[in-house]
């Protein structure tokens, strides 16, 4: 995205050409380190000056300034703390009124390619209906990882959250169709209904005219319900010339506290959205 093609602030300033905002809460230090490595090295094609990274801590964990210093070299950094554990939408929010003419939602459990923002901004510049770009994702250990879904059925979240890999085996065919796996391979796709939370590139003005994540999500579901709602006002592509790993999921492997978390994310989402059992 060229420089002409920045917008504006109301006092006429030139705004960020790129904003990032990661949401930590007790991160495993040195994933966090490689996530911030990788952002690092996908940001030096563009210009350091038009690009800030905002980092919003939702917990006590000591030495994250330092993290930060060193592997954010001469990129601008603000750190957000103080602030409690507000949940992960109403953090990213605490920087919506910052954000730049793109603005990327990561998570601190990302490792992107050196081309990733490159490919994303030049997408978004050819295709000015595009408000909101998915990544190709795999997981650490290569295999994909499917971040295009399907509306979901209550069946299918049980089924690929909670199931023995016997039953899920059973299910191939309809996981595989809620996941898009045959859509989202080499080729770019328009309009996936709901896309991951973990890497979002969104065109500023389209994530701040949705007025960022719903806050009333504390944890799961505020993706799949900002996805819906860019949907309605813009197009979503799923972009494979920007390419991540992956490392985080499995809501069921943290066990309770975070199955309950699930359980009330799902209920909000589905009396927002509409309840579908099948």
């Amino acid at each position: 995205m060229t420089r002409e093609s920045a917008a504006l602030d109301a006092a006429g300033r030139e705004n960020p050409l790129l904003t990032v905002s990661l949401v930590i809460y007790r991160p495993d230090l040195k994933v966090l380190a490689a996530t911030l490595q990788s952002l690092s090295k996908a940001l030096r094609p563009l210009d350091a000056s038009r690009c800030k990274v905002f980092i919003i801590q939702n917990c006590d964990t000591d030495g994250i300034a330092q993290l930060l210093a060193e592997n954010l070299s001469g990129i601008a950094f603000d750190l957000r703390q103080g602030h409690g554990n507000i949940g992960f939408g109403r953090a990213h929010n605490l920087v919506l009124s910052e954000t730049g003419t793109v603005h990327l939602v990561l998570n601190p459990d990302i490792e992107m390619a050196e081309d990733a923002l490159v490919s994303g901004l030049k997408f978004l510049e050819e295709h000015t209906d595009c408000g909101l770009i998915t990544p190709h994702a795999c997981w650490p250990d290569g295999t994909r990882q499917f971040l295009c879904k399907r509306y979901p059925a209550l069946f299918d979240l049980l089924l690929r959250g909670f199931a023995p890999a016997s039953l899920k085996n059973l299910f191939s065919g309809r996981l595989a169709r809620y996941e898009m796996s045959r859509e989202t391979g080499e080729d770019v796709y328009w309009d996936p209904p709901i896309v991951s939370g973990c890497f979002m590139l969104f065109r500023g003005e389209i994530y701040r005219q949705l007025g960022g994540f719903d806050s009333r999500f504390f944890l799961y579901f505020e993706d799949f319900d900002l996805a819906l709602r860019t949907g309605k006002v813009s197009r979503i592509a799923y972009v494979p010339a920007a390419r991540i790993v992956h490392e985080g999921g499995h809501a069921a492997r943290k066990g309770l506290t975070h199955i309950k978390l699930f359980a009330k994310s799902a209920r909000l989402f589905y009396k927002l959205n509409g309840f579908k059992l099948f």
